[in-house]
């Protein structure tokens, strides 16, 4: 028994960490591990990295945004910005970085206990992977003097959902859809979203009725749309 004692004790003093775990303050922040191999693209200046905000997406729960530093084409880091204020969000958070870190992409799979954090998480951090991929595009000229910036496809269970934003200096001159469902319902209630659209300046527009998905899916494309411009 006197041998046993210090492997017991050794056991759980190793655990404690896990145990006291607390996200920063701001939100949690996880970085990928040190690689070998060079990154896939580099900038001079830029060891930093590429800061990206996706969209803040409301939930029952409270509101979800993240944050993604980009090393080149490659996901570096993510920082959640915006969650809720929740025991089960908190183990959450790091299994769904780690996963994010893994994949190099939005494609993570749900967290047991956090289905609602775990979607929303998803949702915005595809809008910084396609705002990243945005502002890359932008880079050229003619896409800069264009002021046309692009929103991420969103999928619904009637189809995706994508907005164009063509901006005159800081306001929202015309919206675009390139990519919305093939259905009358969906065909009535754009013409009343952008209509909403320029008269708000904002995505803060009202759902119309009859087209509750393919409205929720356009707000979140265009909000995308308007933080990759910085609006």
């Amino acid at each position: 028994m006197k041998r046993a004692i210090p492997v017991v004790v050794l056991s759980i003093a190793g655990l404690v960490p896990v145990w006291r775990y607390e996200p920063s303050p701001g939100g949690t922040t996880s970085t990928a591990e040190p690689s070998t191999a060079p990154p896939a693209s580099s900038s001079p200046g830029t060891s930093s990295g590429t800061v990206v905000k996706g969209t803040t997406i409301r939930t029952e729960k409270g509101p979800v945004q993240v944050q993604v530093t980009f090393e080149g084409d490659r996901i570096g880091a993510v920082r959640m910005l915006r969650q809720p204020d929740h025991p089960q969000t908190a183990a959450a958070v790091p299994k769904l970085v780690a996963e994010t870190l893994k994949a190099q992409s939005a494609d993570v799979a749900t967290v047991s206990g956090a289905t609602i954090t775990s979607e929303a998480y998803r949702k915005s951090l595809q809008a910084a992977i396609d705002g990243h991929a945005t502002q890359d595009a932008s880079a050229s000229p003619s896409a800069a003097a264009s002021g046309t910036v692009s929103g991420p496809t969103v999928k619904t269970s009637k189809g995706p959902v994508q907005v164009q934003v063509t901006f005159e200096g800081d306001r929202i001159g015309a919206v675009r859809m390139l990519r919305q469902p093939d259905h009358p319902q969906t065909a009535a209630a754009v013409p009343k979203l952008v209509a909403e659209t320029l008269k708000a300046q904002s995505a803060d527009v009202a759902t119309v009725s009859g087209a509750t998905i393919t409205s929720d899916a356009y707000k979140t494309s265009l909000q995308a749309a308007l933080d990759a411009k910085g609006a």
